[in-house]
């Protein structure tokens, strides 16, 4: 059974809406047989077209594969995200999800307050030592990572091949050390393959909002192509349809994020560099139903296909085949750890 909680403000307001669904004094476990799942969604929710609606496509596979029942919740603002967690942590779901790297400090919390939960936070920014190294986490949490930077390079080697300029775009959203990981990826694959070619880079905001505010997106973008770049790639959630929009405007091209966004702006999408989002939500719960799951870190990269640029009859046209190869040699050297992608960005840019 499907369901999609909009959390407005209040735990009670949020439990009464459950109670309307399941019969009063009615548990997870009396329902039916098999596993049920709750999902949080980050900011910009569902509809994206990018992040969030990976994570929606995890719980859908789910569903069809693993015969799971999926909650859907999506917040509003702040202590929403800690309320819907918390809400289906106490309806004793088998697995609580948490989208989006800004869950990490409430998911931490509830992890040690329902230890008999298990929990999976998508992008979670594992906590360090001193030392910068990662503190371990509660045996019952998930931190599922992406190496975003080599799917990252490889769209910026593209962009530097197929752009007939020397100059290429980024837009992120939120100024965080996780965007910067994407313009880093960027950054070197530009470089790799065109030494002398330049990445002008911008960002949104420093607040969550700076992940949907496409006016911004747009505004940015466009300065970007007045100034002589031809293929901007955007890590910015929703901020990213004013990057298209922009694309479509100038008759340029632009690279999406973490799912196909090529039918956003037909013709003017060069790819897309995808994360696994969808097969990550699928890992965990699958995970759950075998009994092996386990607190820690999993990450996502090239050799796990977790991250990966998207290549089909929409975009063919768009990448040469002598491109199309080298891509695929840059991927094989980064997989064999002869290429090895910064995750950070230069402190001067």
């Amino acid at each position: 059974m499907r369901r999609t909680l909009y959390l407005i403000g209040a735990l009670l307001l949020a439990h009464l809406a459950l109670l309307t669904i399941r019969p009063a004094g009615a548990t997870v476990a009396d329902t039916t047989d098999g596993l049920d799942v709750g999902i949080v969604f980050d900011v910009g929710g569902r509809g994206d077209k990018s992040f969030n609606d990976g994570a929606y496509q995890g719980g859908e596979r789910a569903e069809r594969e693993l015969g799971a029942r999926v909650t859907y919740i999506e917040p509003g603002e702040g202590s929403d995200r800690e309320a819907g967690l918390r809400l289906l942590a106490a309806e004793g779901m088998d697995l609580v999800i948490g989208v989006g790297f800004i869950f990490t400090d409430d998911v931490l919390a509830l992890a040690r307050e329902y230890p008999q939960v298990r929990f999976a936070n998508v992008d979670m920014s594992v906590p360090l030592d001193s030392t910068g190294s990662p503190l371990p986490l509660p045996a019952n949490l998930r931190a599922l990572k992406f190496r975003e930077e080599e799917g990252s390079f490889l769209v910026g080697a593209l962009a530097a091949l197929v752009g007939k300029s020397k100059k290429v775009g980024f837009v992120g959203g939120m100024d965080i050390a996780l965007i910067h990981k994407f313009e880093a990826g960027y950054r070197a694959g530009v470089e790799y393959v065109c030494p002398d070619c330049t990445v002008i880079a911008n960002y949104a905001g420093v607040t969550p909002e700076a992940f949907r505010n496409p006016g911004r997106g747009k505004e940015m973008a466009l300065a970007m192509y007045n100034q002589g770049v031809n293929v901007i790639f955007h890590a910015s959630g929703s901020t990213g349809l004013g990057v298209f929009e922009a694309a479509r405007t100038t008759r340029k091209l632009a690279i999406g994020v973490d799912a196909d966004q090529y039918s956003e702006a037909p013709g003017f999408i060069l790819t897309s560099m995808v994360k696994g989002i969808d097969a990550s939500v699928v890992a965990a719960v699958q995970s759950v139903k075998d009994g092996t799951f386990t607190g820690g870190v999993q990450q996502f990269g090239l050799a796990e296909r977790g991250v990966g640029y998207v290549y089909d009859d929409n975009n063919r046209a768009l990448i040469p085949p002598t491109v199309r190869a080298r891509l695929d040699s840059l991927t094989a050297d980064i997989v064999a750890g002869r290429i090895v992608v910064p995750s950070s960005r230069p402190e001067s840019r």
